[in-house]
């Protein structure tokens, strides 16, 4: 019964010939060709990039910036043919689009015309972002696209940074040009305010000014109405003064009278009438004294006691009464004596050539009497008409005062509120100048620019961080390539042997018949994986003992789930079941992908993956981090074994019994 379990039994079969022990061999290594070939190939491609060829286009004509030519076109270009990331070509668009087309290229950059244009608008009236423009074409490569798109990330970081701070550097010259400005603004803004306190004051004068020039406006034109009235009085007057007195003067010169000959006989007429005035003025203060005399005797006789000198006086009463009333009275004689200074001062003039008579008389004898009378009555009339026309221009004026005092109290009450808001433009103006910031010298400037093109920097930390590529997807080829390997012992190794069946030998010491040997190897395909791994490739995991133990781990309960595939089907069927359930486990394994990722099906199914299991336990053996998901993964596993095994030996028990389709299977592989 202990031969039933012998490690040798199922070895002599391939201790005999070349070829058995070439197959052996080969079983050992084939997993190599999964795991560490895969690993190898795939090992960091990302480094290899530089080898990716891709076109670049500059189609940029560049444009004028802040009065300085900008061609960001040519600097972009050049930055990444420089960078080294990819295998760029410069050439131009139809290059581009045909070797992208025929597989010259796996994907073109261009940039565009607008491009230096969409730069500088930054600081213009319309900003809008500049672009790139990456063409893929997934029927070159579709990885290849991938690679592209992460490669435009990185190109448009580049760009930013770079180009982004030539923008920000723009903006920021504008500000400091801008911050000058609100200084010089400030200022102004203060004199403003002190100037509106001023024009305050001024509104304020102006508003009673207004106002008194309103009352006084319409005391004038109360006052041009009595003018005009009064001149219309006078137009009609002087009308009707002179109506009667240019019909004398028609009248005079028709007559034909000659004022010049009628001074020479008014000169001597007025000499003898002053001459005559003379003596009737010396006769009447003569007859005044005699009056006097006169009666200065009547009153002495009166007086008298003599009846007869009494009666004399009352017989001189009557030539008393004549000397007073009949004769020359002293009011004549004031009259005579009136008339003959007129009769001398009229001689005076008519004998005077220069005199204002003589004038007149001349005036009248020329005409220009009768035109000056004219003129008068013009004039009158032309007063009359302006002063009509000065009251309709000052009821204007008033109304237009009225106006003005109504518009000048509104100033009066808006420049306090003008003043106060300047006021507050000045202080406002003086905080902004003080908030906006001194970027210094041309140094400090761009410094500032480069943090506001990016403003934010990436800080990233990655905790058991994989160093390559192969080294993230270790977990998942690992596993593969010894699954693989354990389907391909399985093909050399009987499954089940039929003579421990048929001998009636335990089901469990049947199933190690066979497990045993093959875990010996399991055992050489693991080692020699991981010292290839390991030395071949560079696969340096953080915890090697417990990867190989891990290793030995996921390749005995791989061993054991695909024993018991053979053992439940059939050796046909079983291998059939294995390659498909390679397949489930491949995509629910979530070694390439997050699983939350994939398909709801591929989700359902991840739990009860054991390749999952295996997967999760390699990734912290190798890139360190271990937890409870790692001893979860060795449950999980040992469990798969442990429950393989025993259905194994189930199947044992029940094969005992041969069938016909033991006897004659159906299909044969």
């Amino acid at each position: 019964m202990l031969a039933g379990a012998s490690i040798g039994t199922e070895f002599k079969r391939y201790g005999k010939g070349a070829m058995p022990k070439i197959a052996l061999v080969t079983i050992i290594l084939m997993p190599l060709l999964y795991g560490a070939m895969y690993l190898w190939v795939f090992w960091n491609p990302f480094d290899e990039v530089n080898k990716v060829s891709v076109a670049v286009v500059n189609e940029d004509v560049g444009a004028m910036s802040q009065g300085e030519k900008l061609d960001a076109g040519s600097q972009v270009q050049e930055q990444l043919l420089k960078s080294g990331e990819l295998d760029l070509t410069a050439t131009d668009a139809a290059d581009a689009a045909d070797g992208l087309a025929h597989g010259r290229y796996y994907f073109t950059i261009t940039i565009p015309k607008d491009f230096s244009s969409a730069i500088a608008s930054a600081v213009s009236d319309d900003p809008h972002k500049a672009t790139i423009e990456f063409q893929y074409n997934d029927a070159n490569s579709y990885l290849a696209g991938i690679i592209g798109q992460n490669a435009s990330a990185q190109v448009l970081e580049a760009v930013n940074g770079a180009i982004g701070q030539q923008a920000v550097d723009q903006i920021l010259i504008g500000l400091t040009s801008a911050g000058s400005g609100l200084v010089t603004a400030s200022d102004g803004a203060g004199q403003l305010a002190d100037g509106l306190t001023t024009a305050n004051d001024g509104a304020q004068q102006l508003s009673a000014g207004a106002d008194e020039l309103a009352t006084n406006m319409v005391t004038a034109r109360d006052g041009s109405a009595q003018l005009a009235d009064g001149a219309g009085r006078l137009a009609a007057g002087v009308g009707q003064a002179t109506g009667p007195l240019m019909a004398v003067l028609k009248q005079f010169d028709q007559s034909g009278f000659k004022p010049s000959e009628f001074v020479g006989d008014a000169t001597r007429l007025t000499r003898d009438m002053s001459t005559v005035l003379d003596g009737v003025g010396a006769v009447g203060q003569g007859q005044s004294q005699a009056e006097k005399a006169l009666s200065g005797v009547v009153a002495q006789l009166r007086r008298s006691g003599d009846p007869s000198a009494r009666a004399l006086a009352s017989s001189l009463a009557p030539v008393q009464d004549f000397l007073r009333t009949q004769g020359v009275d002293p009011g004549t004689t004031a009259r005579v004596t009136e008339l003959s200074r007129q009769s001398k001062s009229l001689s005076s003039q008519l004998a005077d050539k220069d005199s204002g008579l003589r004038s007149m008389l001349a005036m009248l004898e020329s005409g220009q009497l009768t035109g000056k009378i004219t003129e008068l009555a013009d004039g009158a009339n032309q007063l009359s008409t302006g002063a009509t026309q000065l009251h309709s221009g000052l009821i204007q004026l008033t109304d237009g005062s009225e106006q003005l005092a109504d518009g000048a109290q509104q100033l009066a009450d808006g420049t306090p509120k003008l003043a106060a808001g300047a006021d507050q433009l000045a202080t406002g103006l003086a905080d902004g100048v003080k908030q906006i910031p001194d970027f210094g010298d041309a140094q400090q400037r761009t410094k500032t620019a480069a943090n506001l093109s990016q403003p934010v920097e990436l800080s990233s930390v990655t905790h058991n961080k994989a160093p390559t590529f192969g080294a993230g997807f270790a977990p998942f080829f690992i596993p593969l390539a010894l699954f693989i390997g354990t389907i391909i012992i399985w093909m050399l190794i009987k499954p089940l042997q039929v003579r421990p069946v048929l001998d009636g030998v335990g089901g469990l010491r049947t199933v190690l018949a066979s497990y045993l040997p093959a875990i010996l190897v399991v055992v050489a395909q693991v080692v020699v994986m991981f010292l290839v791994a390991h030395f071949a490739v560079g696969l340096d995991a953080k915890h090697p003992i417990g990867m190989i133990g891990f290793m030995l781990l996921v390749s005995g309960a791989f061993l054991a789930l695909i024993q018991m595939f053979n053992a439940v089907f059939g050796v046909a069927v079983g291998r059939v079941v294995s390659l498909a359930f390679l397949m489930v486990q491949i995509v629910a394994s979530g070694g390439i992908y997050p699983v939350e990722t994939t398909a709801t099906l591929a989700q359902i199914v991840h739990p009860y993956d054991p390749m999952s299991y295996a997967v999760t336990g390699l990734r912290q053996l190798i890139s360190g981090g271990v937890d409870h998901r790692l001893w979860t993964s060795v449950i999980v596993l040992a469990g798969v074994l442990v429950v393989s095994v025993a259905i194994s030996s189930w199947a044992a028990r029940r094969n005992r019994q041969m069938s016909m389709d033991q006897l004659y299977p159906p299909i044969e592989v």
